[in-house]
């Protein structure tokens, strides 16, 4: 592994807190790092990025589209294994239930982890498609008569989902679990800070750095909020009462936002101006309840997961 040799760059690697542990995503490799009740294990594997599959996906607005569906299947399939691997060594002494042992006895662990990765893929984007897309429109809905159909509504609908995003971020921002997960967050971006700052890869190094990343996924996902209002206050949805039809025209424009708002993204993390640090301010306030200030356990874990991405040839990852 090559040190970056000119100070500060911007580097394309990029991560996600686990259950107690990092997942990092460099240009060749992914890898998983857990504390586990024996130490810091990690696990890496290969990883060939969607454009250098089919050269088509690496197309403006089409990479985002296939970016954010290979981003949540890697995520989703961390997160499950971390869970795994956090455990592991911990004899709670309970039998398997009645459901597990019929599971085993039918399925592969191969499929059943197939399985499990699918119902919580399928759960992880259900879950925020209802909250802020149907919600809205739901509660927008109960105010037609004196919103109407046209821009109004579809402001309306657009501060219900930007307040209900708020107060989600914020309640689960208060679960004793989230917060050392949240708190695994800060060490990603930290990590990821001191790297592309060119520094050594110490705790001591990481653990001054900032917590916000103008890169992160709370970003992304705020920026796909403000999109979404921009598109369908534009198209003013004219005519459009029942709330039902709306959301669903709102899921069919979803492909269009999610793509917009990756070009945003890729704009605003690699120009570093006025207009850019304006733009991307409330993302990064966001993370203020996303991220927390790690412990050194969950700085080395972090670090751990970084080195193992970061690639032989340097500025293979440059973004």
């Amino acid at each position: 592994m090559k040190k970056q040799e000119n100070g500060k760059f911007k580097t394309s690697i990029g991560g996600q807190a686990l259950i107690e542990g990092v997942m990092m995503r460099g240009p060749h490799k992914i890898a998983m790092s857990v504390r586990t009740p024996d130490g810091i294990v990690t696990e890496t594997e290969d990883y060939v990025a969607p454009k250098e599959k089919h050269k088509i996906w690496g197309v403006p607005f089409i990479r985002g589209v296939i970016g954010f569906g290979s981003s949540m299947k890697i995520g989703v399939k961390s997160l499950l294994r971390s869970a795994d691997l956090a455990v592991e060594g911990a004899d709670d002494g309970e039998e398997p239930s009645k459901f597990d042992k019929w599971l085993d006895r039918h399925f592969s662990k191969k499929t059943i982890d197939t399985m499990i990765t699918t119902v919580a893929l399928v759960f992880g984007i259900a879950i925020p498609i209802v909250l802020f897309f149907l919600l809205p429109s739901f509660i927008a809905g109960l105010f037609g008569k004196w919103l109407g159909t046209g821009i109004l509504r579809s402001l309306v609908e657009g501060a219900i989902r930007i307040a209900i995003f708020i107060l989600y971020l914020f309640l689960i921002s208060l679960m004793k679990d989230m917060k050392r997960t949240f708190a695994y967050h800060g060490a990603e971006h930290k990590s990821i800070y001191c790297y592309e700052a060119g520094l050594d890869l110490t705790v001591e190094n990481v653990r001054v750095q900032r917590r916000q990343h103008p890169r992160c996924g709370t970003s992304f996902l705020f920026v796909v909020i403000i999109i979404s209002i921009l598109v369908t206050s534009l198209l003013g949805f004219a005519n459009i009462s029942n709330p039902l039809a709306r959301a669903g025209l709102r899921l069919a424009l979803l492909p269009v936002i999610v793509a917009i708002s990756y070009e945003f993204n890729m704009w605003a993390g690699r120009h570093d101006n006025i207009v850019s640090r304006v733009l991307r301010a409330p993302g990064m306030w966001l993370q203020n309840l996303t991220t927390n200030e790690p412990d050194d356990s969950m700085i080395e874990v972090a670090i751990a997961s970084l080195k193992a991405v970061i690639p032989e040839v340097e500025g293979e990852d440059r973004w």
